[in-house]
């Protein structure tokens, strides 16, 4: 492979050690719960949260800025109606 795809390329690094976590414990999620030292269901929401990641990322029809801003509030950086009203902002300054 000459070059990242680009879902793969926008994942922060945490992510994608999660994700070489995740493939190491053969997909177990109580191995990873264990690995993390967190509950089952803290490491189904946070393997929940990266699908969402990718599967924006993946898109591939978006603005870096807002999948950036997408992206953020899937983390719960932001919440979602602060991300919606950044969007619709940058969206309106961008047409100007």
């Amino acid at each position: 492979m000459k070059h990242l795809p680009e879902w793969l390329a926008n994942l922060a690094d945490e992510d994608i050690a999660f994700i070489k976590n995740f493939m190491l414990a053969s997909g177990s999620l109580k191995r990873m719960a264990q690995l993390y030292q967190v509950s089952y269901p803290t490491m189904r929401v946070r393997l929940d949260k990266l699908i969402d990641k990718i599967r924006l990322n993946d898109s591939g029809d978006e603005d870096p800025f807002v999948l950036l801003v997408k992206s953020l509030a899937i983390d719960e950086k932001y919440d979602v109606d602060t991300a919606r009203v950044l969007i619709e902002e940058y969206r309106k300054r961008k047409d100007e």
